[in-house]
């Protein structure tokens, strides 16, 4: 209806229709609901099931038959390591599940499972084309066969290199969106389609240097580049540096380590007993050598040129490694350059004296990549992707007073991880693979609070970030603007400018895209979205019309709209509930009606793009 005001249609009889349609919303409040019983426990000695069917018999739930699930690999070598871990992580899940009396929810089905992988492997929904090649294979081995598909897509390594320039440019300021950021896309991108080990790839991160619009190489520089922060006052530079640096020393420990230590520049770490303020500085002062030349766009100025910036090392200043800094009380104290201490130490790595130039900031990146912390941190961070939160949320946040909800699971990745050189891939099957990733959204009466998602015994619901939001409408509508790289590159400058100005935070960091009435009336009547949906020759609707004319079925065209947006078949009931209405063009029709016969569909269809059921990743 509210499709049809906005255009300036009457809506008329098409009021039941949407209405209905709208309906549909009750698939998700399902979702968040609670199921009955499923299935028998799973088979283990006598002990074992008593201790697993005490909180399911509690609660009136059994535990969920399990899936019969093969995987599948490249060699034998990769099945091996795929099913030792994949076993160790259903394993120590399962462990946590009965000991804390829990039920994990029924496995998704297959058309959720398609889904959610293709969300979160290639940042899209999937095609109806795909979703047909996945069923066809063996239902034993497709889920697995489509992890595959999935990573060995040119998909993949566009949609993670676009997640980890939002990580480590944030969305903000000059390097949050345009060309600088756009450089360092392309470098990721490389990076991640290479499968360049994760320990690779940050050290080139901190050790970049160069031009950073040099895609080969330098554009990695302009991660160190968007966090220099303010200016060493000019008569203070030849033993202090150019830059302060305090935002890049924040930003090294929280998306490497998971650990905030901006909290520790002003005074000792608060919830860190063993990280005290000259820890911050200490680290600070491995970059005080670094320099640029030229000069970004001031924020605000838009339309000034993104120039070339060069990142380099200025070995005739800060050659003592000295940072001054002073403590709440207002004594000024000095701390050279140390790493952040691990465990109980109260001492991390020093430099080793006469270190100059870039072999500084290589010194840093070793000692980041041999921190106890670092594998930990980009298992949680990946974990996080894929399940809506970490073992430890935030995600970046690890503290004394902030453990991790299954310590064991989280130790035994990232050993595992590290084991396997940081391979980016073998990660994302392990995880893909797993009964976690496989349950179903759906909540038991044994884990329906918020404190047990930090269990993982069902699928946490997820709103698309902008990109997969983009993304996924262009597929689902087949929008004509997106069939050119230029017209789609100039689209989603356009949609994601509008949606992350008005629903980003101030500092771009990992944000929530909620749903929210402003942001469902901007999704609902843009104007982009309305031409993909009436489009006359190869849009979505056009085609399911001439499936339907073809096969003198409306419940064809019905099937492939809910299938390109939905990625799943409606239900009879849906059906039942839809194809009725849809007898309102044989009665009284209007002139608008009679101008495009095919205004129902493009209503139902519209309906279905702005329900919570396509918005949310679950």
């Amino acid at each position: 209806m509210l499709r049809a005001s906005v255009r300036g249609w009457q809506p008329g009889r098409l009021r039941s229709l949407l209405m209905s349609v709208f309906l549909l919303g009750g698939l998700l409040a399902a979702l968040g609901g609670t199921e009955g019983p499923s299935a028998a426990p799973p088979k283990g000695d006598a002990k074992d099931a008593k201790t697993k069917d005490k909180g399911a018999k509690e609660a009136g739930v059994k535990w969920p038959d399990p899936i019969k699930l093969t995987l599948t690999a490249k060699n034998d070598e990769e099945l091996s390591s795929l099913s030792d871990t994949v076993s160790r992580i259903n394993k120590l899940s399962a462990e946590k599940w009965k000991e804390n009396n829990i039920v994990p929810s029924r496995y998704a089905d297959d058309y959720e499972f398609v889904r959610r992988a293709s969300l979160d492997i290639i940042g899209r929904i999937a095609k109806p084309e795909e979703i047909d090649v996945f069923l066809k294979d063996p239902k034993e081995t497709r889920r697995s066969k489509l992890i595959e598909r999935l990573l060995d897509s040119d998909e993949y390594p566009r949609h993670w290199a676009n997640l980890w320039a939002n990580w480590l440019l944030s969305r903000s300021g000059v390097f949050g969106r345009g060309t600088y950021h756009e450089y360092l896309t392309t470098w990721l991108e490389d990076q991640i389609g290479q499968n360049k080990s994760y320990a690779s790839m940050v050290k080139s991160l901190l050790t970049a240097s160069g031009e950073n619009n040099d895609t080969a190489k330098g554009a990695a520089s302009n991660f160190i580049l968007a966090h220099v922060g303010e200016n060493v006052p000019r008569d203070h530079r030849g033993e202090e540096g150019q830059f302060q640096m305090v935002p890049l020393t924040s930003r090294i420990t929280r998306i490497f380590l998971g650990t905030q230590v901006q909290c520790a520049q002003c005074h000792d770490h608060p919830f860190y007993s063993n990280i005290k303020q000259e820890h911050f500085w200490g680290v600070n002062a491995f970059l005080r050598q670094v320099v640029r030349e030229g000069q970004p766009p001031q924020m605000g100025n838009r339309m000034m040129a993104f120039g070339k910036l060069t990142l380099k090392d200025d070995e005739s200043v800060a050659k003592d490694a000295l940072v001054y800094f002073e403590k709440r009380n207002g004594v000024i104290l000095t701390a050279r350059a140390e790493f952040l201490p691990s465990g109980e130490e109260k001492h991390g790595a020093q430099m080793p004296a006469g270190t100059k130039g870039v072999e500084r900031r290589e010194k840093l990146a070793d000692y980041v990549i041999e921190h106890p912390q670092f594998p930990k941190a980009i298992v949680n961070r990946m974990w996080g992707v894929f399940f809506g939160r970490g073992f430890v949320n935030p995600i970046d946040d690890f503290n004394d007073q902030n453990q991790p909800s299954n310590p064991e699971l989280l130790d035994e990745l990232a050993s595992t991880f590290k084991n396997y050189n940081y391979d980016q891939k073998k990660l994302i099957r392990w995880i893909c693979n797993s009964n976690p990733y496989n349950l179903s959204c759906v909540a038991n009466k044994t884990n329906d609070k918020p404190e047990h998602e930090a269990l993982f015994s069902r699928m946490i619901m997820k709103a698309m970030s902008p990109e997969q939001l983009f993304e996924s409408l262009m597929v689902a509508t087949k929008a004509e603007a997106a069939e050119s790289k230029t017209g789609k590159k100039d689209l989603k400058d356009k949609w994601l400018g509008n949606l992350i100005s008005n629903f980003g935070d101030d500092e771009g960091n990992e944000v929530n895209f909620n749903g929210t009435v402003v942001q469902a009336l901007l999704m609902m009547n843009g104007k982009d979205i309305n031409d993909a949906i009436s489009r006359k020759d190869k849009g979505t609707v056009a085609l399911a019309v001439e499936a339907g004319t073809r096969a003198r079925a409306e419940k064809v065209a019905i099937t492939y709209m809910f299938k390109c947006a939905l990625n799943r078949e409606p239900t009879k009931k849906e059906l039942d509930t839809i194809v009725p209405q849809f007898a309102f063009r044989n009665r009284g029709l209007g002139m608008n009606d009679i101008r495009n016969p095919n205004r129902r569909y493009e209503d139902l269809f519209w309906a279905l793009l702005n329900s919570n059921e396509f918005i949310l990743n679950h």
